[in-house]
C-alpha cells in the first residue's frame, strides 16, 4: 500500500491566519519532509476560497519537485469540469518533466462549487462537462496529434499538444464521491479509482469499489489496472492519547464550520469517538493504531493500494504537521510492510 499526504494548502492554524508567503513555505517544507520520510505521494488540491492557497495546484507541485527528489507529486483533486484539458494536460506534463517523471493527477468534478461561477460554468452541465472534458484529456495523453469535438469547447482538427510528459502515459486518477455511476465510469475507461471518504464507517463503500472492479472486469481490464486509493481525515502522533487531543479541538472547530456552510448539525465529541473507532473514516492515533487501521480498511475495501491523510485541519502547528508526517514515514509505513510480509 501507497501512502501519502494531500493537502489543501490551508493557511489556517486554529484561529490565526497566516500570510500566505508563510503558510506556502511552511507548505512546500511540509513536502520536503514526506519526501525524505519515505512517504510515496503527496497531492495538492483545487480550491477557490480565501482560507486556501491551492487554486494553482501545479505550480505549488512544480516547486515542490525542485525540493524533493522520489516522492510522487499530484493534484488532489483538479476540477477538470471548469478547466481546459489541453492546459490541464500542458501543465501536469511540464510538471513531470520538471520532477523527472513523479507527475500524477487524480481529476474529478470537485465537491465544492466555486470555480463554476468563477470560470463561467453552469451548474446544470456539472456531469456533462465532467464527461466530455474527461474524454479529451484522455485523448491527448495517448496522442501527440488530437482530433476531437464537443459541446463546451472548441474542436481541435489534428492539432498537437506540447509538451508531451516524460511518462509515457501520465497516470490519471479518478476522484470520486458516493455516485454509483462515477465508480462505474472509472472502471470501464480503466482508470485507478481515489475515493474521498469522509464520514461515517469506510466498508460501507465496498459495494461501490465491488462496482468498479466488476464494471472494469467487463471492459477488459485486468485487477492490476484497477487499483484503489482512499483519502481520509488522519493524523499520527506518538500514542493514541496524544493525537486525541492534539486533533480533535481543531476538527472539531473545522467541521462545525463546515457544516454551518452546507446545513450540518454541529460536530460533537461522541461523533468523534465514533469516527475514530476501528470501523470509523478517521485514521488518528499512534503509529500501531494507525497502520491496524489502514490495513483493516484495505481488509473492509478488498484491498487499497493508495491511502492518503487529508491532514489539514485548524488545530494543528506546523511543527506537529512535520512530526506527524515523520512518524508515518518511519513509524507507520514500517509497519504495513512489516505486516504485509
Amino acid at each position: 500500500m501507497e501512502i501519502g499526504i494531500d493537502s489543501f494548502a490551508s493557511a489556517m492554524y486554529g484561529s490565526d491566519a497566516l500570510e500566505g508567503v508563510d503558510a506556502m513555505e511552511q507548505l512546500l517544507d511540509r513536502i520536503s519532509m514526506a519526501d525524505q520520510s519515505g512517504l510515496d505521494v503527496f497531492g495538492i488540491g483545487e480550491h477557490h476560497k480565501k482560507e486556501f492557497l491551492d487554486s494553482a495546484p501545479a505550480v505549488i507541485l512544480a516547486a515542490a519537485a525542485a525540493r524533493t527528489k522520489n516522492i510522487r507529486l499530484t493534484s488532489a483533486v483538479t476540477v477538470l469540469s471548469t478547466s481546459d484539458p489541453v492546459r490541464v494536460y500542458q501543465s501536469f506534463a511540464t510538471l513531470d518533466l520538471i520532477s523527472k517523471g513523479r507527475a500524477e493527477l487524480v481529476v474529478g468534478r470537485g465537491s465544492a462549487i466555486d470555480a463554476y461561477p468563477l470560470f463561467g460554468f453552469n451548474l446544470n452541465d456539472y456531469d456533462a462537462l465532467f464527461k466530455e472534458k474527461l474524454d479529451l484529456l484522455l485523448k491527448i495523453r495517448e496522442n501527440e496529434f488530437v482530433t476531437w469535438s464537443g459541446k463546451f469547447r472548441p474542436a481541435l482538427n489534428n492539432q498537437p499538444v506540447y509538451p508531451r510528459s516524460l511518462q509515457e502515459k501520465l497516470p490519471v486518477w479518478l476522484g470520486v464521491g458516493g455516485t454509483p455511476e462515477s465508480f462505474a465510469r472509472a472502471g470501464r475507461l480503466g482508470l485507478p479509482l481515489m475515493v474521498a471518504i469522509i464520514g461515517g464507517e469506510t466498508e460501507r463503500f465496498r459495494p461501490l469499489i465491488d462496482l468498479y472492479r466488476e464494471e472494469g472486469h467487463k471492459a477488459g481490464f485486468r485487477p492490476d489496472q484497477l487499483k484503489v486509493g482512499l483519502h481520509s481525515p488522519g493524523y499520527v502522533a506518538a500514542t493514541d492519547e496524544l493525537a486525541i487531543d492534539e486533533y480533535y479541538p481543531g476538527y472539531a472547530e473545522l467541521w462545525t464550520k463546515l457544516g454551518r456552510e452546507r446545513g450540518w448539525p454541529p460536530v460533537t465529541r461522541r461523533q468523534f469517538d465514533a469516527l475514530i473507532a476501528p470501523r470509523g473514516v478517521l485514521v488518528v492515533g499512534g503509529p500501531e493504531k494507525v497502520a491496524e487501521k489502514l490495513l483493516n480498511h484495505s481488509k473492509a475495501l478488498g484491498g487499497v493500494d493508495r491511502f492518503t491523510f487529508q491532514m489539514d485541519n485548524a488545530g494543528l502547528t506546523h511543527q506537529q504537521l512535520m512530526r506527524s508526517i515523520e512518524l508515518i514515514g518511519t513509524k507507520v509505513i514500517p509497519l504495513l510492510k512489516r505486516n504485509v510480509d
